[in-house]
């Protein structure tokens, strides 16, 4: 029989096992009886390619019923509307040259490290309330990290030409372009992902879904859409797709991945006009940004002619 003070300690820890653990302890278990699977080098990294891609796959859909339903333009951020085949193009242009970077860097880079690690399976789930707390706390430290090596890679020139550069190709973005970044970026933005849970020291299941919201985040921050029921919309602490597509117009600003108070406490925060944009069907965004683009030209031609 196990000791009353064990008893006391597992309930303080994990809570009632009858109760608010039933649920996860029960989606637990079934994960624990396929250790052997999920302990395979590759997993992590093909697992977070497709998982990118099928989320990705609801704006495909948004975009291509834009070419067909114009009431659809009203929440694009800065782009017009454009032929369906060039649509296309963009996402498969784009697709593979995530694929390429994830088979040549991030899954052995991936499977390297899953063969040198001990991961742990505890016999327990968290509770509820240990689970969202570790969750939040994963998302918190990773935005805090995030903002710091971004804001270093566009302060210090060789980092933002060796790194963050082909990231920025896309100065309009699209939910595709989350992932389309240099490998060296890619492989960073994993060791940040991994560091977080690492220091928060969370369970496996916070762990994975950490991982699942961080790939949903950013691509909701690319998606290019200001949708009335985007995240940012019900959570004004998040920044969401127009707080991010603002910092790839101007290339400056806005640094944090998901949350606007580092850039706020910084003072790097841009703020951005969404009420004007969206009073016009996005029109007034799209003719300010379109000014700003031209007088930024104007400015690097005279610059070169004089050169």
């Amino acid at each position: 029989m196990k000791p009353m003070a064990d008893m006391n300690c597992t309930f303080d820890q994990h809570g009632d096992p009858n109760g608010d653990r039933l649920l996860l302890q029960a989606l637990w278990d079934d994960l624990r009886a396929r250790r052997e699977f999920l302990t395979s080098p590759y997993l992590p990294a093909c697992f977070a390619f497709f998982i990118h891609i099928l989320l990705c796959s609801p704006f495909l859909v948004f975009e291509a019923l834009g070419c067909f339903w114009p009431r659809i333009h009203f929440y694009r951020i800065s782009r017009n509307a454009e032929p369906l085949g060039l649509c296309l193009q963009r996402w498969v242009d784009c697709f593979w040259r995530i694929f390429i970077k994830y088979l040549t860097t991030i899954l052995p880079a991936s499977a390297l490290y899953q063969s040198v690690r001990n991961p742990i399976f505890p016999e327990l789930a968290p509770s509820w309330r240990v689970f969202i707390a570790e969750v939040i706390a994963c998302l918190l430290l990773f935005d805090a990290l995030f903002f710091i090596w971004h804001y270093s890679m566009h302060r210090v020139p060789w980092l933002y030409r060796m790194v963050h550069q082909a990231h920025h190709q896309n100065r309009i973005t699209f939910a595709l372009t989350a992932q389309d970044a240099s490998p060296a970026e890619l492989l960073s933005l994993q060791v940040l992902a991994l560091t977080s849970a690492w220091v928060v020291g969370c369970h496996p299941l916070s762990e994975a879904l950490f991982h699942l919201l961080n790939t949903w985040l950013a691509i909701e921050d690319h998606c290019g859409y200001d949708l009335p029921w985007a995240l940012h919309r019900l959570l004004p602490c998040f920044g969401g797709a127009p707080f991010h597509q603002a910092h790839h117009h101007i290339y400056r600003g806005n640094y944090a991945p998901y949350f606007r108070h580092w850039d706020w406490l910084c003072g790097t925060y841009l703020r951005v006009r969404e009420e004007a944009g969206r009073k016009h069907g996005g029109r007034t965004m799209r003719r300010r940004r379109r000014r700003k683009s031209l007088g930024s030209d104007c400015v690097c031609m005279c610059a070169y002619n004089k050169a």
